[in-house]
Formats: structure tokens, sequence, C-alpha cells
């Protein structure tokens, strides 16, 4: 009898042990407002809306979970879905949970992750354009790549060490639903028998962070495949990427930083588009970014940036001006007023809001878009 009670201590106090060590946690943004855009289509109209995919940040919500094994390793997982905060649909072409979807290890050496996951272009970016997925984020505006860095069928590996960050990605086949990663840019399943490089993606990242200031780099790539194109988001249509030696590159720099009481930061965003096929084009475009951000008192806050692509292979040209001003009301909940104004020049028709389609300009026309929403965070 003794030996009994004695054992189920014993198993109490393990299962009490392991309970302690796992957790699990519910999260999410509900974010939205009224949105007014000018010059919305050829004939000059504009349009008054609720957007459907971002304010200032893009809604949805997850359960993130983490059990210790002991000897210092976790098993990590989340399950993150975006959604349409005004019809209540899924976002990322229709997936269930189209924001990220992985488990792994992590461990003093680093997290190992598969699954649907950001590529290091996200990673890099993080710190150094400070709209970052803002309706009016400059970077989302001129390639929506960028704000939707994922990629299905991925391993990644990311690890810290002396604030010095790495990473690496690699899909297996980089889009199975067309719109949920880059918009306009069709479907890219893999893995195809007897093509090893169709629809494969892969991403690399170097940052350094230490006191408040922080330097990146990263390269991605994604091969092309069946049902693969690439989109210049310029106006221009997009074109088939189906081979699999067909190429769409980005690689970034850039930093962040802080004068006295306002953070910086800033970026270079080079694209290059390579097509096996004579017929179709090589592009390359440069993207430019410098944004800025200041606590006028702890609960407003004050930022803003300026973005500019320049395209000579389409001769389209770009720049975008923004503006926010943000009122905390809680630690989760707030109020914002936005604006931005895009300059297009004569062959381009790039459009200043993330928040869905409908809001192309003709070509060489500018925009204004102005926003006031709200958002609370769980």
């Amino acid at each position: 009898m003794k030996y009994q009670l004695a054992l189920g201590s014993v198993l109490l106090g393990i299962s009490a042990s392991s309970f302690a060590q796992s957790s699990v946690t519910l999260y999410g943004i509900i974010d939205t407002g009224i949105e007014l855009v000018t010059h919305a289509n050829a004939a000059g109209n504009s349009v008054v809306r609720m957007p459907g995919i971002t304010g200032e940040f893009p809604s949805r919500w997850g359960i993130r979970g983490k059990e210790g094994l002991g000897g210092g390793l976790s098993a990590v997982f989340v399950l993150e879905s975006g959604f349409n905060t005004r019809g209540g649909t899924l976002n990322q072409g229709g997936r269930l949970f189209g924001r990220q979807a992985y488990v792994g290890l992590e461990s003093p050496y680093g997290t190992l992750t598969f699954g649907r996951q950001y590529t290091m272009t996200y990673w890099a970016i993080l710190d150094s354009d400070l709209l970052g997925p803002d309706i009016y984020g400059g970077t989302g505006s001129f390639d929506q790549y960028m704000p939707s860095a994922r990629s299905d069928n991925t391993i990644a590996y990311k690890g810290t060490f002396s604030g010095f960050t790495f990473g690496a990605t690699y899909s297996f086949g980089r889009d199975s639903a067309g719109t949920g990663n880059s918009p306009g840019q069709g479907t890219c399943v893999g893995s195809i028998p007897g093509s090893s490089q169709s629809c494969r993606e892969w991403s690399t990242m170097l940052r350094y962070d230490m006191n408040g200031y922080g330097v990146a780099g990263a390269y991605d790539e994604q091969r092309g495949g069946p049902g693969a194109a690439a989109n210049l988001y310029d106006g221009t249509a997009p074109f088939a990427l189906t081979q699999s030696g067909d190429k769409d590159v980005r690689m970034q720099l850039n930093g962040y930083g802080h004068i006295g009481p306002v953070k910086l930061g800033a970026g270079w965003l080079g694209r290059h588009v390579e097509t096996v096929s004579p017929a179709l084009p090589d592009v390359r475009s440069n993207l430019y970014y410098l944004t800025a951000s200041y606590n006028v008192t702890p609960a407003f806050i004050f930022d803003g940036g300026v973005y500019r692509i320049v395209n000579r292979a389409d001769d389209t040209r770009g720049t975008i001006a923004a503006l926010r001003t943000t009122y905390l009301l809680s630690k989760r909940s707030a109020v914002y007023l936005q604006g931005a104004y895009l300059f297009n020049s004569a062959h381009a028709a790039y459009t200043v809001s993330q928040g869905g389609g409908g809001t192309t300009p003709a070509p060489g026309i500018g925009q204004l878009g102005v926003m006031a929403g709200i958002r609370h965070s769980f």
C-alpha cells in the first residue's frame, strides 16, 4: 500500500512537472477602419471602403505552444490564421492557417521548424521598415510579396549567437493556393517528379542587433514551375515563370537605429526576375526607403516613411510618402489616423493601398489614401 502511494506521488509529481514546462497561448489582432482612395480606377473615381486585408496590422488569430523536453530542448508549434474583418472570410488564398502552420524543435543552438512559415525576407526587414505591413507601407504597396513573404512545404532554421542572427529556409513547393504568398503570381505547388528545382524557394539572412541598433542582409530566390507567374505591381501584366530555370530573386540590405528619442530605419530592396525563354523579359527593380517613429507621449505615437521604386525595364517609377498617428487607449487597444500620397511616373500604375484589389489608377496618375481605424490585440 505504501509502495502504491509512493508510486502515485511520483507519477503525480512528474505529471505536474511536465505540465509546468508546457504552455499554449491563444493570441490575435483585430484591425479595421474606413478608407478613402482617390483615382481608384482608370476613370479617376474615388472609393470609400472598409479595407479587406490590413489597417495598421493584418487581422489574425493564432495558437502558439511550447513544451520543455529537458536539457534546454523544447518542442514548439504555431498555427496562425489571417482573416478579413469586414466579411469574416479567410485571407491567404482561403487557407485555414494561412499565415503560419509549423512544428519544430528549439534549443540554445537555434530553432528548426517544418511547415508553412515566413521566409528570411520577412525577418530581415522586420525592424528597418517601421511602417511594416501597414496599409500604406510602401514596401508592400510596391511589392506585395514583402508583407506576405511565406512559403509552403518549408524547412526553416534560425539561431542567434552574441548579437548575430543567421537564418535559412528551403521550400519543396512554395505556393499551393496562389493568392496567399504573392498576389497575382499564380500557383507553384511542387514537388514535381523529374524536375528537382520546379517551384523551389530558398532564402538566407544574416543580421546583427545590439543596444537598439542593427543591420541585416537577405537573399530570397523563387524558382518557376507549372502555373507560376511574376507580377511587378506597376500596372504591367504578370508574365509566366513556368520553367524550373526561371528565377524571381530579391536581395536586401537595411539597418535601424536611434537619434535621441527618434527611431530610424532605412534600406534597399533589389528584385531581379530572370527567365529562360528569350521571348519573356528579364526585369530588375530597386526599392529604397527611409522610415521614422517618435513617441510624443507614452500613449501617442507619430511615424512615417518615404519609399521610392525604380523599374527601368518597364520605365516605371513610384514614390510614396506616408504619415501615421496612433493613440493607445490601453496596452491592447488603439485608434489611428493615417494617410499617404503616391506619385506615379508617366507609365506607372502602382497603387497606394494594400487594403485589397480594385484601386489601381490610370498610368501616370497619383493617388491619395486616408484611413481612420481601430485595433485590439489579445
